[in-house]
């Protein structure tokens, strides 16, 4: 595997606009460096015949039966509004004419 130089962490940098500190891309290119070589060692591992997945525990949804309740709550609503007109919340007028 190549290494990583600071050069690299410079111009990856510089495409991502991003300001790096000097130290900071000594470490950077030293945590890079370790990030390849372990995708080097997972590509050595023999996946044929492995399903893809997205997920290492299969995620199920827990889903409940569907029940009918009173739905119709509009004449109750409207007792607790200050005023109201008819099927209507009556408010203060805030626009002039």
């Amino acid at each position: 595997m190549t290494k990583i130089t600071s050069a690299d962490v410079r111009k990856v940098a510089k495409l991502a606009r991003l300001e790096l500190a000097e130290e900071k891309i000594k470490i950077y290119s030293k945590q890079l460096e370790q990030i390849l070589d372990y995708v080097a060692q997972l590509e050595q591992v023999n996946t044929e015949g492995v399903p893809e997945t997205t997920r290492a525990v299969e995620v199920v949804n827990v889903l409940r039966e569907d029940t009918i309740l009173r739905a119709n709550y509009r004449d109750d609503i409207l007792k607790l509004a200050p005023q109201n007109e008819r099927d209507f919340y009556r408010v203060p007028k805030i626009l002039s004419d």
